[in-house]
């Protein structure tokens, strides 16, 4: 090592640029991330030159800090290239926890680059042979020489590290392949710069303002339970027709039990077990459910099947149904089933377009996933055209849809950016988007946390945050937990209504 790489000089520009003060222990290293226009301190290798440059660090300004480097695989699975970023890093004192990298990861892999999160172990001279298993032991997935003792640098501001394997266990460098692998270690950190410098400019300390109610509404809960308890009472495979919610995180830990999602029930063995989803079926899949002796178990909410009693009723008196809802929609689909020759209408010019009798009497319904204003004007159009219309004498609209709205409303004026986390499936998910965005927000629609994407971030200091009505609590707190990797969190919860509403379990499985 050269008296300059142990002097650490700055590297690159110094401007205010992102944010991000960059350490790296190697020339080759500091050249590359200096090109990118990031402050860049070369420390030197090893720990000695690592604490020395991680205590001058700690005093220079800087919105957030990364380590930037190649390193050794711990493990097999990692090649050439690969990058780990740091959600912890191991050394002769214990280990030091990192904020989540969820968010950092998440954005490196849209970049196109192969990288994930894991434990970097650093010890005080490069780890060869059994050293490797040894280290591995601990849960690390790679190794270098700094990591440990450059983390004192961030002193308090949000940290990462980033390391591009160069070697692993049994594939030790050696010449020619030092040069190839290098290379390529090289390369995939020059195109990490970009993320790492949209990483530091989305982190801030933050608020994230929960709305209440959110996630799992009654209907949900009760029909995951009753897969659950399907699956106890007859063992695996139970199959399921269609998702049972639109949420795919709930549909994998269900197949993860045993569940076995179908299209139709062609796909379900004969005498087996199915269970029709909340969203409900045409009378017609029932019917060959029976046909075909399989053992039915309905989940359906039991505020579809209110609707369904009223198209049946209304149809009944003689009267022409009209349904609200959005063409394809799993519900929509059980309820255009349940009287034949219902009509569905998704807008006002789809209400103009009807060919109906103006003098016939109409039954109007809606999809219970809809939002009011949206049902509001398309309900006006019919109520225009018709002269006799009916309508239930309890609205449609699902009570913790309209909850999920109001809670939304209530917080779009106060925050920067909301996320509202569901399945692209979910309608009640989208329509939350909607809402927000009527009210002013900026919103997204996010699965998980991996979907969020720093730009998104870079001017939101404040978060509102929500759920669908068929999105985990579960993934609200992996939310929080994430944002907490780009600094700190300050999470309050505005509730609107206190839901206590819980359906009972069909007989089959009470």
């Amino acid at each position: 090592m050269t008296r300059a790489d142990a002097e650490a000089p700055v590297v690159g520009t110094a401007g205010r640029g992102s944010g991000l003060l960059v350490l790296t222990p190697l020339r080759v290293e500091a050249a590359m991330a200096g090109s990118s226009g990031a402050r860049v301190v070369r420390t030197g290798a090893g720990p000695e030159r690592a604490a020395a440059a991680a205590q001058r660090a700690s005093g220079q300004e800087a919105q957030a800090v990364a380590v930037v480097g190649v390193g050794g695989a711990l493990v097999a699975d990692l090649g050439a290239g690969d990058l780990v970023v740091a959600e912890a890093v191991d050394g002769p004192g214990g280990r030091v926890e990192l904020g989540s990298p969820r968010l950092l990861v998440a954005a490196l892999r849209r970049a196109g680059l192969a990288a994930t999160a894991g434990v970097v172990r650093s010890s005080g001279s490069v780890v060869t042979g059994g050293q490797r298993e040894q280290a591995a032991a601990t849960g690390a997935v790679v190794a270098d020489t700094e990591s440990y003792w450059l983390a004192p640098a961030a002193a308090g501001r949000p940290f990462a590290v980033v390391r591009a394997v160069v070697d692993g266990p049994g594939r030790e460098l050696r010449r020619p392949a030092v040069v190839t692998e290098g290379i390529r270690a090289l390369a995939s950190l020059r195109r990490a710069m970009p993320v790492l410098s949209s990483w530091a400019e989305a982190c801030c300390p933050r608020t994230v303002l929960l709305a209440g109610p959110r996630s799992f509404c009654a209907g949900v809960d009760r029909a995951i339970e009753i897969v659950e308890r399907v699956l106890e009472r007859f063992g695996a495979p139970v199959y399921v027709r269609r998702q049972i919610v639109h949420n795919a995180h709930v549909v994998r830990r269900l197949e993860a039990e045993g569940a076995v999602f179908v299209e139709e029930l062609d796909e379900v063995p004969d005498g087996t077990t199915v269970v029709l989803s909340a969203h409900g079926v045409a009378p017609a899949v029932k019917e060959e459910a029976g046909r075909r002796g399989l053992r039915v178990v309905d989940a359906t909410c039991p505020l579809v099947a209110k609707v369904h009693s009223e198209a049946r009723r209304f149809s009944k008196q003689g009267r022409q149904v009209v349904l609200i809802g959005h063409d394809g929609h799993d519900e929509v689909e059980g309820t255009l089933g349940e009287v034949p020759g219902t009509m569905l209408v998704g807008s006002v010019d789809d209400v103009d377009a009807l060919d109906v009798p103006l003098a016939a009497p109409v039954a109007l319904l809606n999809q219970t996933t809809l939002a009011p204003s949206d049902v509001a004007e398309v309900a006006r159009a019919v109520r225009r055209r018709f002269a006799d219309v009916v309508e239930p004498p309890v609205s449609d609209i699902c009570f913790a849809t309209e909850n999920r709205q109001q809670a939304i409303e209530a917080i779009a004026g106060d925050v920067d950016l909301v996320l509202v986390v569901g399945s692209a499936n979910s309608s009640n998910s989208q329509r939350l988007v909607e809402v927000a965005e009527r009210a002013g927000a900026q919103a997204y629609l996010v699965e998980d946390p991996d979907a969020i994407e720093l730009e998104w971030l870079k001017s939101a200091e404040v978060v509102g945050l929500t759920a669908g009505a068929s999105a985990p609590e579960q993934l609200v707190q992996e939310v929080v937990d994430a944002l907490g990797g780009l600094g700190p969190v300050d999470v309050h919860e505005r509730v609107v209504v206190d839901e206590r509403v819980r359906f009972q379990l069909p007989s089959e499985v009470r």
